[in-house]
Formats: C-alpha cells, sequence, structure tokens
C-alpha cells in the first residue's frame, strides 16, 4: 500500500477513512444515545409505500447499521478494499462511485420489493373487496415495515471493482483464513448472492441490493475506462 497518507500499509486516505468514521459515530449514536432507536427508525430506507418512507432514507440508509458486526464487517471490508480503489479512482471519481453504487442498490432492492408487493397485493385482492377496502392498502400494510439499512451495496460495489482492477493481488479471507486472487474472490461472491437472492434467501440479506451494488459499480468503471479517465 502506498504509503502517502502516512502509516505505511495500514494508512488510509480521507474518504475511505471519513466513511469509517461517519459509519461508527452514527453506529455508536443509535447504541448509546436515548433517541437511538428513533435515529435508526428515521434512518432506514423503509418500502416506498409505507408511511415511514421519506426520499432522504435513500441516503441517509447507507450509514445504519442493524449491529456492531454488520457495522464493522462492513467497515473492515471498506477500509480492505477500498484503500486503494480510492487511490486508484481519486477521491472524487471514488465518492461518487460510492454513493451512485449504494443508490444503485437500494433502488434494485426497492424494484424486488415491488414485485414481491404486487404478489401479496394479488393474493390479497378477495380479501380487500370482501372488507371493502383497495388491496393496494392491504399490500402497504403488509409493507410497512419493510425496510433496509448498511452499506453493503456500496462495500460489496468496492471489494468487485478491486477485482476488476487488481485481479491478481491476493487477499485473505477471514472466514476461512486463506490466500485467495482478488477476482476469484468477486466471482465467489457473487455467485453465493445470485444463488440467495434466486432461492429466496429469508436470512434478511439483501442480496439483489448486493448484485446491483456491484453492478452499478461495474458500469461506471467501464464508463470511466471507456473515456479514458481511468486505466486498468
Amino acid at each position: 500500500m502506498n504509503n502517502q497518507f502516512g502509516g505505511g500499509y495500514f494508512g488510509t486516505p480521507p474518504i475511505t477513512k471519513n466513511l469509517i468514521i461517519a459509519n461508527f459515530i452514527v453506529w455508536l449514536a443509535c447504541t448509546i444515545l436515548p433517541i437511538g432507536d428513533a435515529i435508526r427508525e428515521y434512518g432506514m430506507l423503509y418500502w416506498v409505500g409505507s408511511d415511514k418512507f421519506h426520499a432522504y432514507q435513500f441516503f441517509t440508509h447507507m450509514f445504519m447499521h442493524a449491529d456492531f458486526s454488520h457495522m464493522f464487517f462492513n467497515m473492515f471490508s471498506l477500509w480492505m478494499f477500498g484503500r486503494m480503489l480510492e487511490i486508484d479512482l481519486g477521491p472524487k471519481r471514488y465518492i461518487i462511485f460510492y454513493l451512485v453504487s449504494a443508490l444503485g442498490a437500494s433502488m434494485m432492492q426497492m424494484g424486488v420489493a415491488y414485485i414481491e408487493w404486487l404478489s401479496v397485493k394479488a393474493r390479497l385482492a378477495e380479501t380487500a373487496a370482501a372488507y371493502g377496502v383497495s388491496a393496494a392498502q392491504l399490500a402497504n400494510q403488509v409493507f410497512t415495515n419493510y425496510a433496509m439499512l448498511g452499506a453493503s451495496g456500496a462495500v460489496m460495489a468496492v471489494m468487485m471493482s478491486f477485482g476488476v482492477m487488481h485481479p491478481n493481488n491476493m487477499v485473505m479471507l477471514m472466514f476461512p483464513p486463506i490466500p485467495m486472487k482478488a477476482k476469484w474472490l468477486v466471482v465467489i461472491f457473487i455467485v453465493i448472492e445470485f444463488l440467495a437472492g434466486v432461492q429466496g434467501s429469508t436470512d434478511g440479506v439483501a442480496h439483489f441490493a448486493h448484485l446491483s451494488g456491484m453492478l452499478w459499480g461495474w458500469l461506471l468503471l467501464r464508463y470511466w475506462k471507456k473515456t479514458h479517465q481511468i486505466y486498468y
């Protein structure tokens, strides 16, 4: 790792460092402050048909995390892969990359939620007619607490882009602790996320958001490469 930011290998460029600090501060606020639950409640991204939805949540949700492990693994991955990517892209392109990937991920997840909402709406049509209400209203009630939070979409995009730009760099997995080329790590994650998403995993993870984050990140890299703004 280039040591221009100090600290040798552990040196961290400013955007990556500030993103990690911001996420940690928000997690700390949600954990220790009396209004912590309210901060998380207002910051999560709710289903657009929910009374709890606000447009600003497309931005704030990426700084919210369910618990310490959720925040830690996201920020550790961001630190691990984001440092070199920020140097490769430059701070301006890097923050654009991060935000676009996060927003793209959340929009994709809302698209998946809409498909699920349509299915629920169709199943509730007869019940709605019996009670004299619209099926959409009942479906919205079911989805009132449908929400997503976390930086995972952007972090997965950062990891993917590191693998694209430095495919043969060796990375050390945490579980299991084995070395692997970055390109194979990306392939493994894509396969896992795709299979979990298609199978409708009920683990509470927004798998299609992760895939969408990686897709938007890849599209940005291709655009910048095609316009000769970056080289790899």
